[in-house]
C-alpha cells in the first residue's frame, strides 16, 4: 500500500511539473492598478530634476519557450500608462517595451513554483503636457532592462496564478545643440496575473 501511495505521489508530482520540461511553452500576463511606483529623472550637465512618484496602470503579456527543463527564453512586452492632473494642467507618460527575457522556474514538491527572470531590450516613451486645451508632446527611444521574481500557484498542470514583483528601467541619452540630455524612467511594481503552460 505504501509503495502504491509513493508511486501515486511521484506521478502527481511529475504531472504537475511536466509543463516546465524542455520543448514546452509558457504564456503569461499580468496587470496592476495602483501598485506600481514610477520615478522619472531628467538631467542635463550638472542640473537634474525628479518628477513626483505616481501610481500607474500596466499590462505585461509574455511568452517563453523552455530551451531546457525549468529555463524558458522568450519575450516580455510592457505597456504602461501614467498621468498626473492639477487643475487645467495634465501630464501623461506612456511607455511601450519589448524585452527578450530568460526565466528560471524552481520546481518544488508543492503547487507553489518560485521563479526569477531578467530581460534587456528596447523601449519607447511618450510624454504629453496639456494646459488650457493646448498640448505638447515628445517621444524618446532607448535601452531598457528588467528583473522579476515571484511565485506561481498551480491550479492544475497547465494553469497557474502568478504573484510577482519586478523592476523595469528605461534610459535615453541624446545631445541637443551641444547639450547632453538623459532621461531615466524606473518602475517598481507588484503584479498579479495568470501563466499557461503547454507543449
Amino acid at each position: 500500500m505504501k509503495k502504491l501511495l509513493l508511486v501515486g505521489a511521484l506521478a502527481l508530482f511529475a504531472s504537475m511539473n511536466a509543463q516546465m520540461e524542455k520543448g514546452s511553452w509558457v504564456i503569461g500576463g499580468s496587470t496592476s492598478l495602483g501598485f506600481n511606483n514610477v520615478t522619472t529623472k531628467h538631467s542635463s550637465g550638472n542640473n537634474s530634476s525628479t518628477e513626483p512618484s505616481v501610481s500607474t496602470i500596466t499590462l505585461t503579456p509574455s511568452v517563453g519557450y523552455f530551451v531546457q527543463d525549468k529555463l524558458a527564453i522568450g519575450v516580455d512586452l510592457g505597456l504602461m500608462s501614467m498621468s498626473q492632473k492639477d487643475g487645467d494642467y495634465k501630464y501623461t507618460v506612456s511607455t511601450f517595451s519589448v524585452l527578450p527575457t530568460a526565466t528560471y522556474y524552481f520546481k518544488s514538491a508543492t503547487k507553489l513554483v518560485p521563479y526569477l527572470g531578467v530581460g534587456v531590450g528596447y523601449a519607447s516613451t511618450k510624454e504629453t503636457e496639456t494646459y488650457n486645451g493646448s498640448s505638447d508632446s515628445y517621444t524618446v527611444d532607448g535601452f531598457a532592462w528588467k528583473a522579476k521574481g515571484g511565485l506561481i500557484y498551480l491550479i492544475n498542470p497547465n494553469v497557474g496564478v502568478d504573484l510577482g514583483v519586478g523592476y523595469n528601467q528605461f534610459t535615453n541619452k541624446e545631445t541637443v545643440m551641444g547639450t547632453d540630455y538623459k532621461t531615466t524612467v524606473g518602475t517598481f511594481g507588484v503584479n498579479a496575473g495568470f501563466s499557461f503552460f503547454f507543449k
